[in-house]
């Protein structure tokens, strides 16, 4: 399911269909380490970094999109069958598998009566040779704190709703992410892969029976049907907005992203609140460019949680009878 094709606009009016994505130029793999933006990137000479440089600066990139376009998207849920929820998300040469597993726990002390999310980032080795061995693990960590950082909004999920019993027992919802390829923009995709993983998630049904003597029991429900749904409608994702020249784009391929010298991460909500932002870069960002950039991210985050939500809601309707592409299609 894909969304985008270069149109003005193109999240907005664009629709997600399960096709397999065409590639752009900018991504693939065999990228670089780059410690100071946090990513993979590649080695551009000087002519081609002024042709990209140029060329959007004039509101052209090198695969025919405007600034504020995104890539093709193609989002798949359910894609793991021994997990509570997953989803796999492409975006352009990036590929991002979450899956969702829910066991029961122990609430934490400062909030007995809520339950809690745990993430854990893998990088393969497949996305680049440097992430070979130990090589992906600072990225790793990056991605974890900015993902802790973004639901620790109260508001981001009902975590309350996970309580099963007050200080004894709760839901703890692992997020496991994995990348399966690094083709630029990586936050974003791994943020709409969490909100589908989340949104495809399915926890069973817990009773607790007290006997005589007053120990208690807790009694899962048999029926897989039987179960709570999260609600992910104040689930963020984040904006990445690269910038180059004297603007800033959407959705940077590798290339562009080796043209920037700094970033900007925005957490956007559906309703266009900006809940936590976070640079990236060892380039400076003056405060006209950094009002600017929210404002685009505001507006491009609301028209990407439309079109995100409008699939996903399309996908599971369709029940049982959607065709699975997973990793063979």
């Amino acid at each position: 399911m894909r969304a985008g094709d270069g149109e003005k606009g193109n999240v907005a009016r664009g629709s997600f269909r399960r096709v397999l994505v065409t590639a752009s130029p900018g991504g693939g793999r065999g990228g670089v380490w780059n410690p100071a933006r946090g990513m993979a990137s590649v080695v551009l000479s000087e002519a081609e970094k002024v042709y990209i440089v140029h060329g959007i600066q004039e509101d052209l990139r090198v695969d025919g999109r405007g600034c504020e376009d995104y890539r093709c998207i193609e989002v798949e849920t359910d894609v793991v069958s021994n997990t509570s929820g997953s989803a796999r998300v492409k975006l352009g040469h990036t590929d991002i598998l979450v899956g969702v597993k829910a066991e029961m726990g122990t609430p934490k002390l400062e909030n007995p009566n809520e339950g809690y999310l745990e993430f854990f980032v893998d990088c393969s080795a497949n996305a680049t040779p440097e992430f070979e061995g130990r090589g992906g693990e600072e990225l790793a960590t990056e991605i974890v704190n900015t993902l802790y950082r973004i639901f620790s909004n109260e508001s981001t999920i009902d975590v309350k709703s996970l309580c099963i019993n007050p200080r004894e027992h709760c839901w703890v919802l692992y997020v496991d992410v994995l990348l399966l390829e690094c083709g630029g923009n990586l936050f974003d995709a791994i943020s709409i892969a969490v909100k589908a993983a989340l949104f495809n998630t399915r926890i069973p049904k817990v009773r607790v029976l007290e006997d005589e003597e007053g120990s208690k029991e807790i009694e899962l429900s048999d029926d897989p049907y039987d179960c709570i749904r999260l609600n992910v409608e104040n689930v963020p994702c984040i904006i990445t907005l690269s910038k180059i020249g004297c603007r800033h784009v959407v959705d940077a391929t590798l290339q562009e992203e080796a043209c920037s010298l700094a970033s900007l991460l925005l957490s956007v909500t559906s309703r266009g609140t900006i809940t936590c932002m976070k640079k990236l870069g060892n380039g400076s960002l003056d405060p006209e460019s950094i009002f600017e950039m929210m404002e685009t991210g505001k507006r491009v985050g609301k028209m990407l949680h439309t079109s995100l939500q409008k699939i996903l809601d399309k996908e599971e309707s369709l029940g049982t009878t959607r065709q699975k592409v997973g990793f063979l299609g």
